[in-house]
């Protein structure tokens, strides 16, 4: 009885065993050939369409402008040439859209473009509604004025009853409301902001530290004066709809890739000289 026993129990465990060997074996649930399974609703769309849509702003060298001389008025920079890395990993075109600033970002959230780019900053606010990528060329706000009054503003003090402009939905718009007693204005575009500051209308413009220079040179009249921006440090990201991890791992191996090899501040002297030799023609 107990050998029968025995002999029961092991078959019992023989017949497990094998069940267990046949589901270890049993091939995995097949994947799509393009892994669409695993991939995310923005990277499944652009694979799809073939396509990466880019929003910008332009206005704004060495990152994005418009060169006037092309057929197409193509807008290129180093945030272009980013993208075209971007684009390139991807398997896909890139398609550029230019727009302003202030419907740059509702773009992005109501997925009009795939990703947005253009010196754009992540804030906490923008952080609650979209995705960021890692930051990239850090800089310094800066004011720029009328080159009578480059002396005349050396404290936020200085600034009191002012009237000072920036880009409008911009972190540099962000920065003049913060300044005491003076009046913010936004604008349209920097080249707007500028054609308002050198007719009198803004006292001063609160600017990209690398944008500043391609607009002084071509602007004899235009300085920057000696007011510091406490707090006021400017980064760049890519901007694109939350739950898209995929897609900002590729964005964040280009950066990390273009940061250290130095290829930013490459492309920043690149197109800031560019910017210059076309607005001169």
């Amino acid at each position: 009885m107990k050998k029968s026993m025995k002999l029961m129990l092991l078959g019992a465990a023989l017949l497990g065993s094998l069940a267990m060997a046949g589901c270890g074996s049993s091939p995995a649930p097949a994947k799509s050939g393009n892994g669409a399974g695993q991939q995310s609703k923005l990277m499944q769309t652009i694979k799809q369409r073939g396509k990466l849509i880019v929003g910008t702003s332009s206005g704004y060298p060495p990152y994005v402008f418009v060169d006037a001389e092309s057929p197409d008025k193509k807008v290129i920079g180093l945030d272009m040439e980013m993208c075209k890395q971007i684009a390139d990993k991807l398997g896909v075109k890139l398609e550029v859209q230019d727009m302003s600033f202030s419907a740059l970002l509702s773009s992005v959230t109501s997925g009009k473009v795939d990703i947005a780019v253009g010196g754009v900053s992540p804030t906490p606010e923008r952080e609650k509604a979209m995705a960021f990528s890692d930051i990239y060329l850090p800089t310094e706000q800066k004011l720029l004025v009328r080159k009578e009054n480059q002396h005349a503003f050396k404290s936020m003090a200085d600034l009191k009853g002012k009237v000072i402009g920036a880009e409008k939905s911009t972190t540099q718009e962000a920065t003049a409301q913060k300044i005491e007693g003076a009046t913010a204005i936004g604008l349209s575009s920097v080249p707007d902001a500028i054609l308002q500051l050198k007719n009198g209308k803004l006292d001063g413009i609160v600017l990209e530290g690398v944008v500043t220079k391609q607009y002084l040179i071509f602007n004899d009249d235009l300085a920057l004066a000696d007011v510091q921006f406490d707090g006021a440090k400017k980064v760049s990201a890519v901007a694109l709809q939350k739950g898209n991890d995929d897609v900002v791992k590729i964005i964040n191996d280009i950066i990390r890739q273009d940061t250290e090899s130095g290829q930013f501040d490459k492309w920043v002297d690149e197109y800031s000289r560019i910017a210059v030799e076309k607005a001169s023609k």
